[in-house]
This record gives C-alpha cells, sequence and structure tokens, in this order.
C-alpha cells in the first residue's frame, strides 16, 4: 500500500490552546527548577558522518544537531544525499520524523510510484516498515528526528508492524493558523493582517506535559521573540534565514535553513527574519511556547 498524502493535518487541534512548558532534550519532564542555556549550531559547524554505518563515506550522509542519534535518547540531525541517491528496501529500529529543507526526496513503500517531496514537506517512517528513500535534487537535505536512539538501519526481511501508519504531506496541504486562531501568538492589536507570524501543527498532542511538533511561519521584516516555559525547545529553520540572539544575552547570529537553535529553563529567543521573502522554523516543545 502506499502512501497517502495527509490533507488537513491541523484541523483537528483546538483554535484556542492553553500555554504551556515547551519541548525536551531526551523527553525528560521539566524539573521544577530549570537553568536557562541556549545554542545555536549552523550547518557549517556540523560534524558529518555516515548515516548507515555499513555504507561508509557513501551516501547519506548524517550530523547531529543536537542528541546522538548513536545512542539512548531522542536527537535531531541532519542527512543529506547525493542527486540520484536509491536506498534498497529497509527498516528502522526505530520510528523517525523528517522535513525536507533542500532538494527532492521520495520515501514509500518498496513498490510505489515515486512521490517527491519538496523543500518543506513533512513525512514519517514508522519502526519495522520496509521502504525505500531517494533523492534527485541537485542539492538534498533534510532534517530528522527520533523519539529514542540509537538509529539503525536493518535488512527489509527483518520488517515487523509497530501499529504506526507514515504520512507524506506536501507544503501545500498545511494549514496555518494565526493569532485568531491559536493563543501562543501574543502579537499587538495594531498587527496587520499579513505580517505576523502563523503556526501549523504537525504531531503530537499540544496540551500540557505533552510532546508536539509545529512550524513557524515568519512574514518578510518580522521582528519578535520565541519564549519557552522550562522544559527544553528545540528549534531548526527549515526555509529562509534568522537571526536569533538570547535576549539580553549574546549577539546576534545568522542561521540559514538547516541551523539549530535551542534552550533549556525559561529562555527567550530573539528572531528576526533576515530572507527577504518568508522564512519557516520546525520547532519541537513539550507543552506550548509563545511568540510575541
Amino acid at each position: 500500500m502506499t502512501k497517502k498524502t495527509l490533507l488537513s493535518i491541523a484541523t483537528a487541534f483546538s483554535a484556542t490552546v492553553v500555554a504551556c512548558p515547551p519541548a525536551v532534550a531526551r523527553d525528560a519532564a521539566p524539573s521544577a527548577v530549570a537553568v536557562s542555556a541556549a545554542e545555536t549550531v549552523v550547518p557549517d559547524d556540523v560534524q558529518w558522518g555516515p548515516l548507515n554505518a555499513a555504507r561508509g563515506d557513501a551516501s547519506p550522509r548524517a550530523g547531529n544537531l543536537w542528541g546522538d542519534r548513536t545512542a539512548p535518547g531522542a536527537s535531531g540531525f541532519l542527512v543529506k544525499f547525493d542527486e540520484g541517491f536509491a536506498s534498497p528496501p529497509h527498516i528502522h529500529n526505530v520510528t523517525y520524523r523528517g522535513l525536507v529543507i533542500e532538494g527532492l526526496v521520495h520515501n514509500d513503500d518498496p513498490a510505489a510510484a515515486n512521490m517527491w517531496l519538496p523543500a518543506g514537506s513533512f513525512w514519517t517512517q514508522p519502526a519495522g516498515e520496509s521502504h525505500i528513500t531517494a533523492a534527485k535534487g541537485t542539492s538534498n537535505l533534510a532534517y530528522i528526528e527520533i523519539q529514542d536512539g540509537p538509529y539503525l538501519v536493518k535488512p527489509a526481511d527483518e520488517a515487523f508492524d509497530n501499529g504506526e501508519r507514515p504520512i507524506n504531506v506536501d507544503p501545500s496541504n498545511f494549514v496555518w493558523l494565526d493569532a485568531s486562531d491559536i493563543d501562543w501568538l501574543k502579537l499587538p492589536d495594531s498587527a496587520e493582517t499579513g505580517s505576523t507570524p502563523q503556526m501549523a501543527f504537525l504531531w503530537g498532542n499540544p496540551q500540557p506535559g505533552e510532546l508536539s511538533g509545529t512550524l513557524l511561519k515568519l512574514p518578510a521584516g518580522y521582528s519578535g521573540e520565541i519564549h519557552g516555559n522550562g522544559s527544553p525547545l528545540r528549534a531548526v529553520v527549515i526555509q529562509g534565514t534568522v537571526g536569533h540572539s538570547q535576549t539580553g544575552g549574546n549577539e546576534e547570529k545568522v542561521l540559514p535553513s538547516g541551523s539549530y537553535f535551542g534552550s533549556t529553563g525559561s529562555a527567550a529567543h530573539k528572531i528576526t527574519n533576515s530572507a527577504d521573502g518568508e522564512s519557516i522554523i520546525y520547532i519541537r516543545s513539550r507543552g506550548a511556547f509563545t511568540v510575541r
């Protein structure tokens, strides 16, 4: 059976969400007292290695943004594919989520026709399901995230059904919500339509204490802050270029697509859309974060 494109990924979520604490390092619950600490990683700083040790230096290559994909615990990492890459049928020991940052990626059942996911697309791959992965862009880059490592590649004859089902979502099928739909966005009454951020929910349950993944779209020229609420917050620039600094802290750093910023504790991230058009950030949080 081929995967079906999910048409309305955010329609099941309530329009009013109560603010609560964000994301996680190893998916640990927030401690009673969390010390604020922020970090950034740009693609030039990533240490690349094999995604599949059996392939050595051959494509695909991977580099950690946060956590360690080769060890127990949650992690997020970049994967780059050579043009024309196509894997044999295989499975993974863990479920993963992916976002295309650059190029075109196909991820589906071995017998499925090619369904190329462009930049900005989202997909999931359940543990144990046999599938292939391919790329055909001149340059292909994706962000991959797992709940618990290590991330392993295994032969298709070890396939099993863990009860989860995969999805492929083209960017045209995201449902974008603004401040009139969701109270995570704290904007002045004078804000003009089209000049304010929007959100699209991808996975999970955006309720207190629960993990979820969200896209945040910033209009051209936008400047504001992302506020965490105690637990770790993980963010990856999927499209565009973002200026980032920790409020009251370090100088602004330019983060191109593929960059990461994150924090523990109740950190506030000052962000500026430095691109000519829209920029999009993926944010993993436990409960809500706020944008103001």
